[in-house]
């Protein structure tokens, strides 16, 4: 650019010291994980960027800025509103109501019992069954959530983890039923259990055994369901814990790695299963950091995967990922506050080009949404797609020298973390000596205080605030039938099937367990045999043990 730096340098100087006269409002300017933000970007923040280095164009290695070449202008991401209550057959007209409203895709939520891997008359799952999530105890209960919904032509995702590979075979199984072959099933099954170590804590077995059933999937899934996404590697739960954006985007990659790392050790070639690896990320409402860690995740991602890891294959090289609101960002103070929250949230992550999205509705912070709430989060999707126009241009903030140097601030970030973790001694490594949990209690803290001290303004909680106050909104509450429905039917359910049958898929997958093979064809014929998901984890429980976590203070 020959003098033209030297000539912005002179000039920013200048331009500095007569704006230094003027005085700025008396508030800290950073980001909103406690990033410091300059006045002003020029090109000297982005002096060292190589277009084709670091940038490149959509659907092109470092895919910086999108990994297809069209984008929105070929296909809108995909709408997933995040559903599941009570029962199966609540929850069916739950799905079938917002696929009328226009979404293009499902996302299930199951209650706690189901996460824990218990049945729902389990003395643990006792008040807590389809409180949160739907309550899915059998092939019987899954056959129900999906009754009328043809699973050749949704794509479901579903948020398990410890338990995944038994809900997925229930999936697999559904489909059979319904004539579905497991070749043309579609969807993704979150499947990450790092991150439960690290922040959302709804674990089961150790992780040694937790990550075998996880390869083990990715070996299934790569022969038998090959459009299957076999994890979604979640930054989602790590932000809500607390975490800083630079540090969802650093622990997300680094279990990613860990990932496919252990793929690597099982035996499976990268480009055989790295094509199916998904990511799921917080869209917080800081609404350029949101964008620019959006952006360097897939530089990181692509970088990694082919220069360290060797993959060749590009679509290995590929980050695809699905990105939901911030539910920590919701406020039940003055709730309506929060669809305005939603819908820039949702701005940031189609802009930092994510390829489906769930919006969250303006009451999840008091209750499981309404059905009135859900079509406005549903209708913000559709307003930025077909009304705003930000879908016609793909990645139209590259070049903002402030864009830019964020996401090059960014990968910055996540590289130191990389070097700690790996001087550390890996992921398992740092979540045995509490590392991560450290860290993102320590960022949590750091943002409390300063909300606690006014740095930090959020609307309606501590300013702006309505001292009289009155909650009007409807709140969907749970029938305490649900749960006496739910366990009859499950008992009835174990009269009536073929016990001896169960009997034996069950010892079957408890020596699979016990020995090397691939347990996921074990867990199908439990499946199909109607054994509960409470019995065949108790089974994996008795040979793999429970995980406890080490106290830290």
């Amino acid at each position: 650019m020959n003098d033209q730096p030297k000539g912005i340098k002179e000039g920013l100087e200048k331009w500095r010291e007569n704006r230094c006269q003027m005085k700025d409002r008396d508030f800290r300017f950073e980001t909103v994980s406690g990033m410091e933000v300059k006045d002003l970007y020029t090109p000297l923040d982005i002096e060292d960027l190589d277009y084709e280095r670091d940038l490149g164009f959509p659907g092109e290695y470092p895919f910086t800025r999108g990994v297809y070449r069209n984008m929105y202008r070929g296909r809108l991401w995909t709408m997933r509103q995040f559903a599941g209550f009570a029962t199966a057959k609540e929850s069916n007209k739950r799905y079938k109501y917002l696929l009328e409203k226009g979404q293009t895709g499902l996302s299930v939520a199951f209650d706690m019992p189901t996460i824990m891997g218990y049945d729902s008359d389990h003395p643990r799952s006792l008040g807590e069954v389809g409180r949160v999530g739907v309550a899915i105890d059998s092939l019987q209960d899954m056959e129900t959530l999906f009754d009328g919904i043809p699973l050749d032509k949704v794509s479901t995702s579903m948020t398990i983890n410890a338990p995944a590979a038994v809900i997925w075979c229930m999936y697999i199984a559904t489909g059979e039923k319904q004539g579905v072959r497991p070749e043309k099933l579609t969807g993704t099954i979150q499947n990450d259990i790092l991150k439960e170590y690290i922040a959302q804590k709804s674990w089961i077995f150790p992780p040694e055994p937790s990550m075998r059933l996880i390869t083990d999937i990715f070996a299934y899934a790569s022969r038998h369901v090959p459009k299957w996404n076999t994890i979604s590697i979640s930054g989602y739960h790590i932000r809500e814990a607390g975490s800083t954006a630079v540090q969802e985007l650093a622990f997300t990659l680094a279990n990613g790695f860990a990932y496919v790392e252990a793929g690597i050790k099982a035996g499976l070639n990268v480009d055989d299963f790295a094509p199916r690896l998904s990511f799921f990320f917080n869209a917080h409402i800081d609404f350029f950091e949101e964008i620019a860690k959006y952006r360097a995740a897939r530089r990181i991602w692509a970088r990694r995967m082919k220069e360290k890891y060797g993959a060749k294959d590009p679509r290995s090289w590929l980050l695809r990922f699905h990105t939901q609101t911030a539910g920590c960002s919701l406020t039940a103070q003055q709730p309506e506050n929060n669809i305005v929250r939603t819908a820039y949230e949702a701005l940031a992550a189609v802009l930092g080009g994510t390829q489906s999205l769930h919006t969250n509705s303006m009451d999840e912070v008091l209750a499981l949404p309404t059905e009135k709430a859900v079509q406005i989060a549903l209708r913000t999707q559709q307003i930025l797609a077909y009304e705003t126009g930000v879908a016609n241009v793909i990645d139209p903030l590259a070049g903002s020298y402030y864009v830019e140097a964020l996401t090059n601030k960014m990968e910055e970030e996540a590289e130191k973390y990389f070097e700690e973790i790996e001087k550390r001694g890996g992921v398992l490594a740092c979540i045995e000596q509490n590392f991560f949990q450290q860290e993102i209690a320590d960022a949590a803290y750091r943002y409390q205080r300063a909300l606690d001290s006014k740095q930090r303004i959020l609307v309606g909680v501590n300013e702006f605030v309505n001292p009289d106050e009155k909650l009007e909104i409807e709140i969907l509450k749970i029938d305490p039938k649900i749960e006496q429905e739910q366990v009859a039917r499950l008992q009835k359910l174990r009269r009536e099937r073929d016990n001896i049958r169960v009997r034996e898929t069950l010892e079957a997958l408890r020596r699979a367990c016990e020995g090397t093979e691939n347990v996921i064809p074990y867990i199908l014929d439990c499946v199909r045999a109607y054994a509960t998901e409470g019995e065949i984890i108790q089974v994996m429980r008795e040979v793999f043990g429970e995980y406890k976590e080490k106290p830290t203070f």
